[in-house]
């Protein structure tokens, strides 16, 4: 299969107080990551990209790369603050990476077919990953014609804390028609709150498609990338916390009718660890997957 995993690692966890990527989950001590990546795998995937900052690639590739390099071909791409568009302005304050589009973009020189981007902390689950790598072996990811999984919005909450997700406006014939980030997203007596992107308040009744950064692109997507990041740091880039978010480009290159996105829907349960609290429920959830025979122990044995 002629598809690449790009996986977004550089985050610094602030929410939860450390590296998440590196914790482990599994019975055997296997992250998310580990998970992951198996899934991506036994879904046809033989290269990974790991998208991470410089000075995490020795830590990450001793604890997490080096498992997987008799099946797959692990590479390394920096996310690095100052690299942005020659002649870009921004703030000599920034300390942090630049959000999830900045980050897919720092894969722009290593990858040259499709590929499926993925969080390094989150639990997708086998069938998400199944049906984005179909979708783009099968060719239908051709320049322009992407694809996203989406979960249902009651299957990724935290109850240890509120959660942000792009909330997705699909049309009749299952494209999407946009993504929203919402925050503040929390179990409410009988509806989900939260606040749309402008602040209000809302409700949802937990049905509603959610992006967990689940993606199949091509590489058209590193011009609109470039695009999408030159416009946020024209507007945005003397903000030191302003972040440049994946669907905005994503959402800009539908708008200009550049291209085209494929919903599919999976059942999976999200699990993560925003908080630090998740860690019982989300080791408590994959014990009982190995259990059931859905992974080995050990993983990558």
């Amino acid at each position: 299969m002629n598809v690449d995993l790009v996986v977004m690692a550089a985050g610094a966890g602030s929410r939860f107080g450390g590296l998440k990527q590196l914790v482990p989950v599994g019975p055997g001590g296997e992250t998310l990551t580990d998970y992951a990546v198996y899934d991506a795998w036994r879904a046809g995937i033989r290269r990974a990209v790991f998208v991470v900052r410089p000075e995490m690639e020795r830590e990450f590739h001793e604890t997490l790369g080096r498992r997987y390099a008799s099946r797959l071909e692990v590479v390394y791409a920096h996310q690095v603050v100052r690299d942005v568009p020659a002649g870009a302005a921004v703030s000599s304050l920034r300390s942090k990476p630049w959000g999830t589009g900045h980050a897919v973009r720092a894969a722009r020189r290593v990858v040259s077919r499709p590929f499926v981007v993925i969080n390094a902390d989150d639990w997708y689950g086998a069938d998400g990953f199944a049906k984005v790598a179909a979708f783009l072996s099968a060719g239908e990811g051709r320049p322009g014609r992407w694809a996203l999984v989406v979960f249902r919005l009651r299957n990724t909450l935290s109850g240890h804390g509120t959660v942000s997700r792009g909330i997705c406006t699909t049309s009749g014939d299952g494209k999407l028609l946009g993504v929203a980030e919402h925050t503040d997203l929390r179990a409410g007596t009988r509806r989900i709150l939260g606040k749309s992107p402008a602040g209000d308040l809302c409700t949802f009744t937990g049905d509603e498609p959610v992006s967990l950064n689940l993606w199949g692109f091509t590489p058209s997507l590193f011009p609109e990338l470039e695009r999408g990041f030159e416009r946020f740091l024209a507007e945005r880039g003397g903000d030191p916390e302003a972040e440049f978010y994946l669907p905005a480009a994503v959402d800009a290159a539908l708008g200009a009718r550049r291209a085209e996105v494929s919903v599919l829907p999976t059942e999976e349960e999200w699990f993560g660890v925003t908080y630090r609290e998740d860690l019982p429920r989300v080791r408590a959830a994959v014990a009982a997957r190995v259990a059931a025979g859905l992974y080995p122990r050990p993983l990558w044995g």
